[in-house]
């Protein structure tokens, strides 16, 4: 017996080599922490279907990542001979390989094992296998024979898919189930127990399936011919041809064309010609790309539709999220695109890549916003996952936009048609040390017209690939369940009728609190790097410029700050210290050494100024607090705790709507209280008798870490004296919020010009908008009929207030540059 396993054994392992000499593997979650393994109980792999090259691949990869044997006996009486089991039998011949859903004997065993030994434990390992990932069904036969789709392949196609697509194979090792917890309900019952684990089994394989491979697809002709015939396009093709007096087939003929405008056409061929390239692109203009917390899309993937909502920064956002996710074993997403990317060339293979394209705006066409609509209707009702940007367009200032609300009231309004499959919101943080677009958004912010894409933008564009560009960062935030949202809006959502038609009262104010949540938990993932390090000290200092050892110094001690109050756990830290981070910005020519006997100097010069405030805008919440509380002792030796804590509360609404901070209005002063304790604790603040807080004394570094810090956010602050200073100075009933707007918009420009401010979004108009629009939430100012801003004396205390931030120096420059304005 003992040679016939030896000689059985040599024979696998020969079979194994053979395989392996064309075979590569992907491989995901193949390590005893992923896995969470305990090492006082056996391990047991189960694979979905029999197939002797399954097991291989198997085997190899247990060796490879030194888990616990899969060629190991475990202790099952006439059961396995191997620590692994499939839970399908293949039933016919060679030529007749289908698979049926029964039980296979060592399965049976290992349940048997289980139940007649209830003291023991084993840990089963679910192993999902790919032989490359076909996201659709193709026109093609050959497509379908040899790629890995939801049909289960007998012998003779699986040699052919081996053969093909043996070198784009993805394994995919999953969490342990425990077979004591699972059958310890049914040992009375051992047909009842198996039936359970199988089910529970089936289940998981199902589920970890549609994450790889996606829903089945129909195929696209039908897809774009189903929504004409849908019951909301054919109304609004009645309604179009009765009102413009047209001919309802010229209609129906204008929505078919409408829709093969909008929808996708996923293609494997170019998918995985896209994972090629990208994977050349992404080693030529980064050092890397640093991937965190993808365990979050892993699970929820595989039981809900999946949203994922990215910040905007770069048009590389598109290929980026798509390739991670790709190489982490996920279906990449319909990509929602502006109809301005589907160009000759690009549009094409951004269509087969996932892209479905999108016009700027549907008012003025109601029957392509119907056709638009139904089509996303029929992406989260069938469960594929999409991807779309909240913020309508790329960020110029590193900042997070102001979320436009389109998108999600489509994705709301679908859920509330149909909320059988769960939709579950993704936010992703994706982070550049470099931005490829940056000097363009320099030119931009200055005034220079958008260049529209193109062809030729594109071959712009390439010329950049000999540059580096640094790392990248993908940063899964927490997930958002639409219908928790809801639950907590509109309690009984549930109870309503809802067609494709039906606003609910409630709909704005649920789309309002979604987009909240999800600028709010992007902003939480975010990837602290040197650059946004570099420059955030460097930008709050006067001249631009520091001594290199306190510009190390006073670096470590700010990301000490984040360590020892983390804003969230999904938030990541750059490695090193400051000294690395300074020779590392200077490699990527963005800081500037100027060598001096007594201690060189680091400064940011030219462009490179103006440059880096998109890198602090990147990081600058997770400063705003205790930023804001550094602030309040600009002009003030000490101030009460009470008087802190009030002062900062009354400004952290703004604050909050600007930056998207996640703590709510009613949080906000337990948190600004542990900040004050932070501070105190790292010598930045000293307590005082009469629950009074001090500032350090003048000229110690301690004073100047405490006056830097307080500088990342005073321009904020400054934006907000100004549009209360034009207030004031107009009067009440005086002024519009567009013409306030304005004025701000123009006087801030004027004093960035003045008085040096390198800040473009400084004079931002949407951002003045905001402030505006929240003043009037807060009841601060309010509209009259003529649509005039008006407001009371609760509007000076607030301005005075303000005042107490601001240096006499910038007092006296707002006042006077308002006095200019008025």
């Amino acid at each position: 017996m003992r040679l016939y396993q030896g000689i059985r054994s040599l024979i696998l392992t020969l079979f194994r080599k053979i395989l392996f000499i064309w075979v590569r593997t992907d491989v995901s979650g193949n390590s005893v922490e992923a896995l969470a393994l305990d090492p006082d109980k056996p391990v047991c792999y189960v694979l979905q279907y029999s197939s002797l090259s399954s097991r291989l691949v198997l085997e190899q990869e247990v060796i490879r990542a030194g888990l616990p044997g899969a060629s190991e006996a475990l202790p099952v009486k006439n059961g396995p001979s191997h620590s692994f089991f499939f839970l399908y039998r293949r039933i016919g011949g060679f030529f007749r390989g289908r698979q049926a859903p029964a039980p296979t004997n060592e399965f049976q065993a290992l349940v048997r094992y289980g139940l007649e030994h209830p003291d023991q434990d084993v840990q089963i390992v679910p192993v999902s296998l790919f032989w490359g990932r076909s996201p659709d069904k193709e026109k093609s036969l050959v497509k379908l024979l040899l790629s890995d789709t939801w049909s289960i392949a007998g012998r003779l196609q699986k040699l052919l898919i081996i053969m093909v697509h043996g070198r784009n194979t993805y394994v995919q090792f999953n969490q342990p189930l425990s077979l004591k917890q699972v059958i310890d309900e049914y040992r009375h019952s051992e047909e009842r127990a198996n039936r359970k684990l199988a089910r529970i089994l089936r289940t998981h394989f199902r589920r970890v399936r549609q994450a790889v491979l996606g829903p089945d697809l129909s195929h696209r002709r039908t897809l774009v011919a189903g929504l004409v015939r849908t019951q909301a396009v054919k109304e609004a093709i009645r309604e179009t041809a009765a009102r413009d007096d047209i001919p309802p087939e010229k209609v129906r003929a204008k929505a078919y064309k409408y829709a093969d405008e909008i929808a996708a056409s996923m293609s494997v061929v170019t998918i995985r010609f896209m994972e090629v390239l990208l994977s050349w692109l992404w080693n030529r203009i980064y050092n890397g790309i640093a991937i965190n917390n993808i365990r979050v899309v892993k699970e929820v993937a595989q039981d809900n539709a999946v949203v994922y909502v990215p910040c905007h920064r770069s048009h590389i956002d598109y290929l980026l999220l798509s390739y991670v996710l790709y190489k982490n074993g996920l279906m990449p997403p319909h990509i929602a695109a502006g109809i301005n990317l589907n160009m000759p060339i690009v549009g094409p293979i951004l269509r087969r890549g996932g892209a479905f394209f999108m016009r700027r705006s549907f008012k003025d066409n109601p029957l392509y916003a119907t056709v638009f609509n139904e089509y996303m209707h029929v992406m989260f009702s069938r469960g594929y996952s999409v991807e779309y940007f909240i913020e309508g367009g790329r960020s110029r200032t590193g900042r997070m936009l102001q979320p436009r609300p389109g998108m999600l009231a489509m994705t709301v309004r679908s859920f509330l048609r149909d909320h059988r499959k769960p939709i579950v919101f993704v936010p992703v943080y994706i982070g550049y040390e470099k931005v490829m677009e940056g000097r363009s958004y320099l030119g931009e912010l200055r005034g220079k017209k958008k260049e529209k894409e193109s062809v030729f933008g594109l071959a712009k564009t390439v010329r950049k690939l000999s540059n580096s560009f640094g790392r990248v960062s993908v940063n899964f935030g927490e997930a958002i369940h639409l219908s928790e949202v809801l639950d907590d809006v509109h309690g009984s959502w549930r109870d309503e009728a809802y067609d494709a038609e039906y606003r609910p009262k409630w709909l704005n104010s649920a789309v309002s609190e979604l987009s909240f949540r999800v600028a709010s938990n992007i902003n939480a993932s975010v990837a602290v790097n040197p650059i946004g390090m570099a420059a955030t000290v460097l930008l709050g200092t006067e001249r631009l410029a520091m001594d290199e050892g306190q510009l190390i110094r006073l670096m470590d001690q700010y990301a000490a700050l984040l360590k020892a109050f983390p804003y969230a756990e999904t938030v990541t830290l750059p490695e090193g210290s400051g000294k690395d981070w300074i020779a590392y910005c200077e490699g990527m020519g963005l800081v500037t050494r100027q060598p001096q006997k007594l201690g060189d100097i680091i400064a940011l010069e030219g462009s490179n100024a103006i440059l880096m405030t998109y890198y602090r805008n990147n990081i600058q919440h997770l400063f705003a607090l205790p930023s804001l509380i550094a602030s309040l002792f600009e002009n003030k030796d000490s101030l009460g705790r009470d008087k802190i804590v009030f002062l900062a509360s009354v400004a952290y609404p703004y604050l909050q709507s600007e930056l998207f901070l996640k703590y709510q209005p009613d949080e906000a002063r337990k948190v600004i209280n542990q900040w004050i304790d932070v501070l105190i604790e790292h010598d930045l603040l000293k307590p005082l008798d009469d629950d009074r807080i001090g500032r350090p004394e003048e000229g110690t570094e301690a004073m100047l870490r405490l006056r830097v810090l307080s500088r990342f956010i005073i321009q904020t602050v400054e934006r907000y004296h100004i549009a209360l200073g034009i207030l004031r100075k107009y009067g009440s009933g005086k002024i519009s919020a567009a013409e306030l707007e304005e004025q701000s918009a123009l006087l801030a420009e004027r004093m960035s010009i003045l008085f040096g401010l390198n800040a473009p979004e400084f004079f931002d108009k949407s951002l003045f908008r905001n402030f505006i629009a929240n003043m009037q939430n807060n009841g601060v100012i309010t509209t009259d009929d003529n649509g005039l801003l008006c407001y009371g004396e609760g509007l000076d205390e607030v301005a005075d207030d303000a005042r107490l931030v601001l240096s006499v120096e910038k007092r006296q420059a707002i006042q006077q540059v308002t006095m200019l304005g008025a």
